[in-house]
């Protein structure tokens, strides 16, 4: 199944019942109503989008 931005997002947790069934749960959920707990799927836009692994440097931290 294609979860679109869900697959790689540093926000999702995904979880597997009994019968090997994938569920993508958005942790941003938690914290801001704007986001859906379980999105519909595939997401292919999404404001709380970043990547896994890719987190903003902090302020004043340069590469």
């Amino acid at each position: 199944m294609d979860a679109g931005l869900c697959e790689t997002c540093a926000h999702v947790k995904t979880l597997r019942n009994d019968r090997g069934s994938v569920f993508y749960m958005c942790t941003l959920a938690d914290r801001d109503a704007r986001f859906r707990r379980y999105p519909p799927l595939p997401v292919r836009a999404c404001e709380g989008y970043e990547r896994a692994g890719e987190r903003p440097a902090a302020p004043g931290k340069s590469s």
